[in-house]
């Protein structure tokens, strides 16, 4: 374990003592479910009651370019605000409840985003198209769109998620088996690394109590679970192989279940966290090349995209990019009982907490 510093404008210190952005306003009613479609510069918000598309956003119509590449998104937990990566532009965009776009901030190649659940910041990684990127994070003020750069001193950072108390963000290299627990505001930054080939970890999950971080390898194919009774020092604990490159998981909201797409083979595997082995898988519907995840409060229905670029789900026109799919998932039967058509290559999901 190795303890660094790293430094922090004041602006940015500021900005995370700031009081949280995006928690006043009504209730949104609707269950609604984000969408980017990466190869189409859009995003779909679907009304997941009646598993319908209620807007499309162009973002061409935005001034952005049909090469934007929208990769993930996130959303504030009243449904106020929402964001999205723009790999190729280079931008995260901030729009409203109402899908108006209202801000963004300049990033080099974003990739995956998450909102600290109590101080003012989105958190931003890199994409995995970036090669080579700068081996920073980004924390952008959600009040303001500024933005401000937090170095992680590993290469290619791309795993990311906020810790459920504030303040904490973790990360992890695609390029080698290190992570990093960081606390932008104190100016701390904790290296772990892991022993054993590459995995190349993909996306994080969190336990619902905050004590229990997953990840998956795509090369190793492997969970990989740490214990966080030392929050700054996550400790592995166990892994096991699912194999199909373990995409972005999430914890059911009892703790007990965790889902991860399982990208090259259409499917999503049920993770036991009790026994930490897999439970079951999940396939049909649209689960091709599933990507992006997201859980209802209750935990009742998991969303799922699936990149379909291969076109095996659906009906293709000549000359036309197959469309993704959003797949709706009762959990409590395991089975996939609504799919939702959205432009070519749906990757990132996002829900709103209601």
């Amino acid at each position: 374990m190795k303890r660094m510093q790293t430094i922090v404008t004041s602006v940015l210190a500021v900005a995370l003592l700031a009081v949280p952005h995006g928690t006043a306003g009504a209730a949104q009613e609707e269950r609604l479910v984000y969408v980017t479609s990466q190869s189409a510069a859009a995003v779909s918000v679907i009304d997941a009651a009646s598993q319908k598309v209620v807007a499309t956003i162009d973002l061409t119509e935005l001034g952005f370019s049909a090469n934007c590449k929208p990769h993930h998104v996130a959303v504030e937990a009243d449904g106020s605000f929402w964001y999205v990566s723009l790999i190729a532009d280079w931008r995260v965009l901030k729009f409203d409840r109402d899908n108006n776009l209202v801000g963004q901030a300049e990033f080099e190649t974003p990739g995956l985003l998450s909102i600290d659940p109590v101080l003012d910041v989105l958190y931003v990684g890199r994409s995995m198209a970036a090669v080579s990127p700068p081996m920073r994070i980004g924390a952008i003020t959600r009040s303001s769109m500024e933005i401000e750069e937090v170095d992680v001193f590993f290469a290619r950072p791309h795993a990311l998620i906020a810790a459920p108390a504030g303040g904490l963000v973790y990360t992890a290299s695609l390029a080698e088996n290190r992570m990093a627990a960081v606390e932008p505001a104190e100016e701390i930054l904790e290296l772990v690394d892991v022993a054993g080939d590459i995995h190349t970890f993909v996306q994080f999950a969190l336990s619902p109590d905050g004590n229990t971080l997953v990840t998956g390898g795509q090369m190793s194919g492997e969970v990989l679970v740490f214990d966080l009774a030392d929050a700054l020092a996550p400790e592995l604990i166990t892994t096991f192989n699912i194999g199909g490159q373990p995409w972005h998981p999430v914890f059911a909201p009892d703790g007990e279940t965790v889902y991860f797409p399982q990208r090259t083979a259409n499917a999503v595997a049920v993770v036991d966290t009790e026994s930490w082995s897999l439970r079951g898988q999940i396939t049909g519907g649209g689960l091709i090349e599933p990507h992006g995840s997201a859980i209802s409060a209750d935990g009742r229905w998991l969303y799922v995209s699936g990149r379909n670029t291969s076109g095996e789900y659906g009906e293709t026109a000549d000359g036309e990019a197959p469309g993704g799919t959003l797949n709706l998932i009762d959990t409590t039967t395991g089975e996939v009982v609504g799919v939702v058509s959205v432009p070519a290559y749906a990757a990132g999901v996002a829900a709103t907490a209601h």
